[in-house]
């Protein structure tokens, strides 16, 4: 196979100008060289090394070798031999059977190895440029309006689900409309390159459709200007607007709305609801707001503690200054009680008179009992 130019076209140009293949971008061969980029294929593909050469169009290096044997033999035989010996090397070639072999192998290395692509640097920038053509068609949901779709995959395991597409304005997948693209692996697409391509790009518009421009637009909240607003590091206008209130459809019977509780009554709209603020699902400002709560509590209540660790100390210094009153007056009770001492064991008749007359207003203190 060759161009209009004369180069003749390799592998890989082939491959992704089949019919059914358009979704596929052109692995550069710089990519497939690097034995990083093919680690742990080896395992998943029959005949690895024959289809990485088909791939990267090497001759294979025994048939060189052959060949070099056999002219080395030629040189002492005859026509008739040569002959024999050149429809002998026609059979050992490959056969049609093998060539087949070779070619599916090769159609898995490269859709495996067309997942890994498309999730670096270059090959994501590719798949932009398709995408901005609308190479891989638009959502069929209504109220999408024709939002432009992801080819992606619901398993990374080759065989298991065909290739679908991802809406970003309703968050959900489809079959592709064509039945050319029924046939082509999910896995060669993967499962992350629809939420890893919408983190590159978050510029895109996904409520227009046709080719854009990487533009921003004003400020969808009023008071603010600028850039547009984020929500959890995606931009509010990006955040699934193909739902929410007035893009659901609504079942109704001679314009009366079917409950959600009759029998054919539409039971999960809530799938596809949204908040009629945006704001509410910006969990990383209401993190921020609660961290910010918080620490402004605690600020007040170790203000609270100190003003009650100051009253306490205040407290503790009155109730030790009282402390050392008490003493004091103790010690001068005690002095007081030895100089009345004498007197009272003078007095012992007195104090018996006043025990016996049982007076009232006696009062024992250290041993001494005086009238008040």
């Amino acid at each position: 196979m060759s161009t209009s130019s004369g180069t003749p076209e390799t592998w890989i140009a082939s491959f992704c100008s089949l019919l059914g293949h358009e979704y596929f971008a052109e692995v550069s061969e710089e990519f497939i060289e690097d034995d990083f980029n093919l680690t742990g294929l080896q395992s998943q593909v029959q005949l690895y090394k024959e289809a990485l050469e088909m791939i990267l169009d090497v001759e294979p290096e025994e048939d060189e070798d052959e060949e070099e044997e056999e002219e080395d033999d030629e040189e002492g035989e005859t026509g008739e031999e040569r002959m024999r010996h050149a429809g002998e090397r026609r059979n050992h070639s490959r056969m049609p059977s093998d060539l087949s072999m070779i070619e599916g192998s090769a159609e898995l290395l490269y859709g495996l190895i067309h997942q890994r692509f498309i999730c670096s640097r270059a090959g994501i920038q590719q798949m932009s440029e398709k995408y901005e053509l609308s190479h891989f068609g638009v959502c069929p949901r209504t109220y999408c309006n024709l939002a432009r779709t992801l080819p992606v995959g619901l398993s990374d395991i080759p065989g298991e689900d065909t290739v679908k597409l991802f809406c970003p304005s309703c968050l959900d997948v489809y079959v592709p409309p064509n039945s050319r693209f029924q046939t082509v692996d999910g896995a060669f697409f993967g499962r992350t390159f629809g939420a890893l391509f919408l983190l590159t790009f978050p510029e895109y518009d996904l409520t227009k459709n046709g080719v854009e421009a990487l533009t921003t637009v004003s400020s969808l909240y009023a008071g603010q200007s600028g850039g547009s607003p984020t929500v959890n590091g995606i931009y509010a206008r990006n955040t699934a607007p193909g739902l929410g209130h007035g893009k659901i459809f609504e079942p109704k019977i001679y314009g009366f709305r079917v409950s959600e509780r009759a029998r054919s009554g539409p039971r999960m709209q809530w799938l596809r609801s949204k908040p009629d603020d945006i704001a509410d699902l910006d969990e990383t400002r209401k993190h921020n707001e609660a961290e910010q709560r918080r620490i402004g509590t605690d600020s007040d209540g170790d203000v609270r503690d100190s003003d009650h660790d100051a009253s306490n100390a205040h407290v503790a210094v009155s109730t030790g200054a009282a402390a050392a009153g008490v003493r004091r007056t103790t010690t001068g009770s005690g002095s007081a009680s030895q100089q009345l001492a004498p007197n009272a064991e003078g007095s012992t008749d007195a104090q018996l008179r006043q025990h016996q007359n049982g007076s009232p207003m006696t009062v024992d203190a250290n041993g001494v009992e005086s009238e008040l």
